[in-house]
């Protein structure tokens, strides 16, 4: 029985020493200079009007193994870019982003859903001024490659997802102003 043992136990130690390391979770920071976050809707029926946030941070979270994912992002709402500074001050104003009160917005992920290698999909919370919904992004576009400046690992990803801009307490002038906003984030990330 005693010989038994050691035979058990040298099999389960070279079974051990033999199993594939698994790959642990790597962190990516969000780099601001080229990640945008952009909104469109509709202009009285007129055209798609669209702008964009200029400054956003966060990490990204990717486990390629175990093909699990999170994101966690803050746009600074201060920074958003209509093209017009005149309109930008009106779009920060109370009845829309109400940026006094509430300069920034938050996107955390609660699930990340993958099919071979890549996320398409990606469940979480959005909070615009103070309120906060459940959103999926579609993700449209996703790739993990060494940037070819940085020599650092870095993933790039484009996704979007539509919301009602009035159940985020900014619906003035809906539905003449479009209601239905549509959300595009492009991003990159570097591995910290």
């Amino acid at each position: 029985m005693h010989r038994f043992a050691k035979i058990t136990a040298a099999a389960l130690l070279t079974a051990a020493c033999a199993a594939p390391a698994l790959a642990a979770p790597e962190t990516y920071a969000v780099d601001s200079t080229h990640s945008f976050p952009s909104f469109s809707y509709s202009h009285f029926g007129l055209s798609q009007q669209i702008s964009k946030f200029d400054k956003t941070t966060g990490t990204v979270t990717l486990d390629k193994e175990a093909k699990t994912g999170a994101v966690d992002v803050t746009i600074d709402m201060t920074t958003v870019d209509t093209g017009f500074d005149v309109f930008n001050g009106h779009i920060q104003g109370e009845d829309f982003l109400d940026t006094a009160k509430y300069p920034t917005a938050t996107f955390k992920s609660t699930h990340v859903t993958f099919e071979g290698d890549k996320p398409v999909s990606i469940d979480g919370n959005l909070t615009i001024k103070g309120v906060t919904k459940p959103v999926t992004l579609k993700v449209t576009h996703f790739v993990a490659k060494p940037h070819p400046m940085l020599k650092k690992d870095a993933i790039g990803a484009n996704a979007s997802t539509t919301i009602k801009r009035s159940e985020f307490n900014a619906g003035k002038y809906a539905p003449n102003v479009g209601d239905d906003v549509t959300i595009t984030v492009s991003l990159e990330a570097v591995k910290k």
